[in-house]
């Protein structure tokens, strides 16, 4: 076992060996520049680029041209968020109060400009809500945009039922992809998506390499975030990251061929951890649903100890995240915990374990030994 144990798969995925060879030769002989049209080494470049796009358009349903590649999915929800409202005559941004920061940072920032936003909170299982997504909505909302699945508690959206009530609204439904993509079954034309958002490292493949999926009929109703050269059919400029965009291909390939047995692998990876910590300890506390969860993703909460002298005992045997900063001022708790009902006191005693491709029935017994035995000690 390598220690400390990697258990934070939700934070960033190790490359896997297979998409470094394929990214290989565009870091070393294939240097070319993909926006270089007038020899080879450009020609070589474009193609491998145009490759890539198809693989990742493939796993998501998607057409190749609606592939605009950024530098991650923070990048793509930003140009959704604030490209779209300008060039539309509906000035509301409805969202929820568990999305990722750059969702509801980019939300706040378009706020203090006029724009109106609606939050919706999720349900204590941290599952966001038709009925309450129904009547966040009016006449002037112009973009709704809910993640697919949750970053902290693992949690998954109907995302599929939200935009059929999205789209009989009159509205644009955008979904943040990062966690979902490669992990659930995915096809944005079906679901009735207009925009999702994708990343790479989420995926086994390399950091500073995302995509933005924009519906055909919208990418003019979008406004660029950056100019100087109309790359990415005029909604992205900037030289393409081609050896990362290869791996993100090839990434995309990996997750369709095995999401199933893949999947499969990680519920009884998580199964068996939380049953060992279940057995042994009576302080634990789940955090989201269990049923409506992302395969690897297990966040919980540890009750009547101090969740700093957990996190410090254990933190030379596995790398985890906490669920919170530790702090009781409210502004440091995870808006996440908060937003289904967790109390402060609780959420500084939370983990958010995330279980990946690599990961062993051996290393997990190993963390859960070092977290029982930790546990019984502080409590």
């Amino acid at each position: 076992m390598q220690i400390p144990i990697y258990l934070d798969n939700h934070a960033s995925t190790p490359i896997d060996p297979r998409v470094m060879e394929a990214m290989m030769p565009f870091l070393t002989r294939e240097f070319g520049n993909a926006a270089a049209v007038s020899h080879v080494y450009g020609w070589r470049a474009d193609a491998a680029v145009e490759k890539a796009r198809a693989q990742i358009a493939q796993l998501i349903g998607a057409q190749p041209l609606e592939i605009i590649f950024t530098s991650g999915a923070t990048e793509s929800n930003n140009t959704v968020l604030k490209g779209f409202l300008p060039k539309n005559n509906k000035k509301q941004i409805v969202t929820s109060t568990i999305e990722h920061s750059s969702v509801l940072d980019s939300c706040l920032s378009l706020q203090k400009k006029g724009a109106s936003v609606g939050f919706i909170a999720p349900a204590e299982d941290g599952v966001v809500g038709i009925s309450n997504l129904e009547k966040a909505l009016s006449a002037q909302t112009g973009l709704v945009s809910i993640m697919a699945a949750n970053n902290e508690i693992g949690t998954i959206n109907d995302i599929e039922a939200m935009a059929y009530v999205v789209e009989e609204h009159g509205a644009v439904f955008h979904s943040d992809l990062t966690q979902a993509v490669g992990r659930i079954p995915v096809d944005v034309h079906k679901q009735k998506l207009g925009m999702a958002s994708l990343s790479s490292h989420k995926i086994y493949g390399p950091k500073g390499v995302g995509a933005l999926y924009v519906r055909r009929d919208l990418q003019e109703q979008i406004e660029p975030l950056l100019h100087g050269g109309k790359h990415e059919q005029g909604l992205r400029s900037g030289t393409l990251n081609v050896a990362g965009i290869v791996g993100f291909g090839a990434a995309c390939v990996l997750m369709q061929a095995e999401m199933e047995i893949e999947n499969h692998r990680l519920v009884k990876l998580r199964t068996r951890f939380l049953s060992q910590l279940q057995k042994y300890l009576s302080n634990t506390k789940v955090n989201g649903s269990l049923e409506k969860r992302l395969p690897g993703n297990l966040n919980i909460s540890f009750q009547f100890l101090d969740g700093e002298e957990l996190f410090l005992a254990i933190q030379p045997v596995v790398a985890v995240s906490r669920g919170s900063a530790c702090s009781t001022k409210a502004e440091a708790m995870s808006h996440v915990l908060r937003s289904i009902g967790v109390s402060s006191c609780l959420a500084q005693a939370t983990i958010r374990f995330g279980i990946g491709r690599f990961n062993t029935e051996v290393e997990i017994d190993h963390v859960a030994d070092v977290l029982i035995r930790e546990v019984k000690r502080l409590v």
